[in-house]
């Protein structure tokens, strides 16, 4: 099983306002500033272990990174250099790696443990219960293939093809793992794959109506799920994908 933790960057000058909207669209309280790094903070679930974070970052443009958690960081460092990673920044007390996948995605190597528990789904709203069960995967044409090969090299987990318009397939990566990894390939030849979130939930239209009065700006309906804006910018969807699903 792969712990991976979703981290949500944040510029400064709108910190303030996307980490209260995420706490409350989660149901997860923000957490203290990290010792050492203030720049992170955890949204602490009711149960189970934070797997989902917020960071303070120089840059304009809001983004999302995964965070792969390991046993042996020099190890795995070695094995995703291998697949096609490049190095980034390295954390100077050497608690992680910074790489960038094929595509141009940062992904974050982490020393830590394997004995956490995924946090369950949460109560939001009058029953309706929620939880970050994906994350997304945008890739335009000339990357794609380049990025699911990475990944499903990285993450090990049972590959399910997409019969879907623009969807490649889905990686879960085994019981206990905190997300599944969709893959989607964008209508655009070039450019730089990035990632969103995919909140699951019991009742795609209220909560998008809950999320819009949190503040979230509506974007699209599909049908299925609801596209929808933070107050960051950062663009991400809640689906009809169960909150509780023990993934396999």
């Amino acid at each position: 099983m792969a712990w991976l933790h979703t981290v949500i960057d944040v510029p400064a000058d709108r910190l303030d306002a996307a980490s209260a909207f995420w706490a409350a669209a989660l149901g997860c309280p923000l957490g203290d500033p990290w010792p050492g790094h203030p720049e992170f903070r955890s949204l602490v679930p009711p149960t189970g272990d934070a797997c989902v974070h917020v960071q303070r970052v120089g840059s304009d443009v809001p983004a999302v990174h995964l965070d792969l958690e390991v046993a042996d960081l020099d190890a795995e460092v070695a094995r995703l250099l291998a697949l096609g990673a490049t190095t980034g920044h390295r954390e100077p007390n050497g608690a992680w790696q910074v790489l960038v996948s094929p595509g141009g995605l940062p992904v974050c190597v982490v020393a830590g443990r394997e004995d956490h528990r995924r946090p369950d789904g949460v109560d939001v709203d009058g029953g309706v219960r929620e939880r970050l069960v994906q994350v997304c995967i945008d890739a335009p044409a000339d990357a794609v293939d380049a990025e699911v090969a990475f990944w499903r090299a990285a993450v090990p987990g049972r590959w399910a093809p997409s019969t879907s318009e623009g969807l490649i397939g889905k990686l879960h990566p085994g019981a206990g793992s905190t997300i599944k990894l969709l893959f989607q390939r964008l209508g655009e030849d070039t450019g730089p794959v990035r990632a969103h979130l995919d909140l699951g939930t019991t009742d795609v239209a209220r909560d998008a109506e809950r999320l819009e009065r949190l503040g979230a700006a509506r974007v699209h309906d599909s049908g299925r799920w609801t596209v929808l804006r933070d107050q960051a910018g950062l663009v991400f969807c809640t689906t009809p994908n169960d909150p509780d699903e023990e993934l396999a």
